[in-house]
Parts: C-alpha cells; sequence; structure tokens
C-alpha cells in the first residue's frame, strides 16, 4: 500500500513492458502474429481475446477479492463481473431463438452483481454459469454462419449480435482493469 493514498502500488508480471498485464510470449492471447481470415473467423478471434482477458484479470484472487466492491458506491466486483456475463450470455441466447426466453440466472434484478458474495461456492457456480452460458450461445450461433443473416423474435444480424458481444466483453473488461487495480495494484493493457 502506498501509505499517502492508502491505494496498492501498481505493479505488473510484465518484465519486458511495465505497462502490460503478461509479456508478449506468455500472452495466451496471442496467436503467434497470425489474423483470422474473414469476418467471422476475425470476430470469434476478439470474443474469445476478451473472454480469456476477463479471466486473466480474475486469476490468482480469493473469494474475498473477487467479490470486493472496489469502486464503491458501485456494486461491481470482478466476481459481479463473471456473474453478470454469464446472465448476459443467458440472455442474447433469447435473442436468438423464437421460443419462450430462458430464466434469469439470478433471480432478483441486480442479483448478479448483489449476489457476488465471499464464498467459494458462490465463485465456482460463477465460473460454472458464465461457461455453460458461453458454450450455449456459441453454439446457437453456430447454426448461422452468414452473419447478414437476421435470426430471432427480433430478426437481430449474426453480425450486430456478434458485434454487440465483442462490445459488452470490452466494457468489461476495462472495468475489470480498474477493479483489479484497486484490490491488489495489478495494472492491465
Amino acid at each position: 500500500m502506498d501509505r499517502m493514498s492508502d491505494q496498492n502500488e501498481r505493479w505488473t508480471q510484465s518484465t519486458v513492458y511495465p505497462d502490460m498485464w503478461a509479456d508478449p510470449d506468455n500472452d495466451p492471447r496471442n496467436s503467434g502474429g497470425s489474423s483470422a481470415e474473414g469476418e467471422l473467423a476475425t470476430l470469434r478471434d476478439f470474443l474469445s481475446d476478451y473472454r480469456l482477458t476477463l479471466r486473466m484479470k480474475c486469476e490468482g484472487l480469493d473469494p474475498e477479492q473477487l467479490a470486493r466492491r472496489s469502486v464503491p458506491p458501485s456494486t461491481m466486483s470482478l466476481l459481479g463481473l463473471l456473474r453478470h456475463l454469464a446472465e448476459v450470455e443467458r440472455d442474447w441466447q433469447n435473442w436468438i431463438t423464437e421460443g419462450e426466453p430462458l430464466p434469469n440466472l439470478y433471480d432478483e434484478r441486480d442479483g448478479d452483481f448483489d449476489g457476488a458474495v465471499a464464498e467459494q461456492a458462490v465463485v465456482d457456480g460463477a465460473y460454472a454459469d458464465l461457461e455453460r452460458e458461453q458454450d450455449a450461445t456459441d453454439a446457437a450461433l453456430a447454426k448461422y454462419p452468414d452473419l447478414g443473416e437476421r435470426i430471432g423474435k427480433d430478426r437481430i444480424s449474426v453480425r450486430e449480435l456478434m458485434v454487440h458481444r465483442i462490445e459488452e466483453y470490452a466494457r468489461h473488461c476495462g472495468h475489470a482493469d480498474l477493479l483489479r487495480e484497486c484490490v491488489d495494484g495489478r495494472v492491465g493493457q
């Protein structure tokens, strides 16, 4: 802690660039410098990288740190973000289908953030929920390789849904950068 401000000192595991989360050679998001071919593959790569970034921001933290609401008065926490994105993935499944909507994962309004308590079972459940809902959304969208195709009750294009998914994860990865730095000083890139 910095005694003058009661804030954690900034730190990073990177040895190459002090403002990066991980050294480029150790960053699992780097795919050897090659880019995906085609628009759909590019969108999937960006989504995958943001999903991985969120997980990286949560690595190495205990349940109390994950559940810490480090930017009061906000109820946002890293654990809440995991739960929120599981809920959002489920909602995107509802955008794809023309059937009855799936129920919310966390019953009450803002249950994703309010229910993010410092218990290992809640942490384990959040990761399991997120992985299950990501897999279900990915499987549902895999049926529509044409980015221009309009699907679901609202006739949203697959492209718009993919871009919206990327935007949602990117925005919340920015939140995760700030939350993590408040928890232990680790800076993001």
